[in-house]
């Protein structure tokens, strides 16, 4: 990642670099660092958990104010990414554990999807979509496909 201009706008040179950026700010709950993360496009998409579908920077950016003002600190550990990549976009789904800050018990998994596109000011956040987990099953990772020689 590179800054760039008189505001300090990152550069995001890889869809992984947004993805990193997008939970560091959620774990600081860093409401300018979250939306640098985020596309300027006002087609922007975000779902919350349990939360209505939320479009439109104005609207993605209160819903992030509030969740931030709303208590604690997240601790957000992210796992088992599939990660599609593409020229110009790129889909990642990743399982998140969520905890509250200076609570030890980790919280239920959530299930989320990511999509970021690339532009003239490198990658980001297009959709940003998080639900429960409804069972342990769908924490499994399929097996890859295999190839018959």
């Amino acid at each position: 990642m590179t800054k760039t201009g008189t505001l300090q706008k990152p550069i995001f040179t890889s869809a992984k670099d947004v993805e990193a950026a997008f939970y560091d700010a959620l774990a600081r709950s860093d409401l300018d660092a979250m939306m640098a993360v985020w596309s300027e496009d006002e087609e922007v998409l975000c779902i919350h958990p349990g939360g209505p579908r939320v479009q439109g920077l104005a609207a993605v950016r209160e819903s992030w104010r509030e969740l931030f003002a709303g208590g604690p600190s997240l601790d957000v550990r992210v796992s088992q990414g599939i990660v599609q990549n593409f020229m110009m976009v790129a889909v990642h789904s990743v399982l998140e554990f969520v905890t509250l800050e200076g609570d030890d018990q980790l919280g239920p998994p959530m299930i989320a999807t990511n999509v970021y596109t690339r532009g003239p000011d490198g990658w980001r956040m297009v959709v940003h979509h998080a639900s429960p987990a409804p069972d342990e099953r769908s924490l499994m990772i399929q097996d890859a496909p295999r190839t018959v020689h």
